[in-house]
């Protein structure tokens, strides 16, 4: 990582740490008050040259929810809360992990880390992912926001993410990296915000749906 794009995380991250702090405070209360389990999810990654980190997020699922399936979200996923049903189109429930990027293990802008199950799989030409440090978003993000609903159409949808989705969010990851920028992350992130708010917005719209018995489509299918 370059001084140049750490300078801009501590700073992006700082800003939207106090920015955000009430809306985090708020968020962390309603997760509490729903079923009184923890407020943060916490699941181990594998980040910059295989290190192995703790990635924060608020809590979606139920509090076992890692003993009851895969660590992939499918579709509508029995195990998601009310509440994190809400969060997850808006991708709230990745905000603790701008505390992430402060401490080092992330970046604003690279690659999802992924699990240790996952990444030892990887073939020789997908490790070289590892050379880059992960981030809370990027293109490949952008381009699989819409990642449940596909996973819930493959017949196993385990074995369509490993065979198909990551290599291909990798490669995205990598051809990114190789003309990456100060500016050009920034455009990433403002890109990520629109396709987020088009999100929510369609979330919205097919929940008023489905109260008038109408039929609605699952917004995370319309992304790019």
């Amino acid at each position: 990582m370059t001084r140049a794009k750490r300078v801009f995380d501590l700073v992006g991250a700082g800003l939207g740490v106090v920015l955000l702090a009430p809306l985090l405070a708020l968020l962390a209360l309603l997760i509490k008050a729903e079923d009184g389990g923890p407020v943060l999810f916490k699941q181990e990654r594998v980040g910059y040259r295989g290190r192995r980190f703790r990635i924060w997020k608020f809590r979606t699922m139920v509090p076992d929810a890692e003993l009851r399936g895969l660590p992939l979200t499918v579709g509508r996923d029995p195990r998601v809360t009310r509440i994190g049903a809400w969060l997850r189109p808006r991708k709230l429930d990745e905000l603790p992990q701008l505390f992430n990027v402060l401490v080092g293990d992330m970046s604003l802008v690279g690659p999802r880390p992924d699990v240790p199950s996952y990444v030892a799989l990887y073939r020789a030409p997908e490790r070289r992912v590892l050379e880059l440090v992960p981030g809370m978003t990027d293109e490949a993000s952008i381009r699989y926001l819409g990642e449940g609903t596909l996973l819930a159409a493959a017949p196993d949808p385990e074995r369509n993410y490993l065979t198909e989705i990551a290599p291909d969010k990798i490669r995205i990851s990598l051809a990114y990296a190789a003309h990456a920028t100060v500016w050009s992350d920034l455009r990433v992130i403002l890109a990520t915000l629109r396709h987020l708010y088009w999100s929510a917005a369609a979330t919205t719209r097919g929940t008023a749906a489905l109260g008038r018995g109408e039929p609605a489509v699952d917004p995370r299918s319309m992304t790019s």
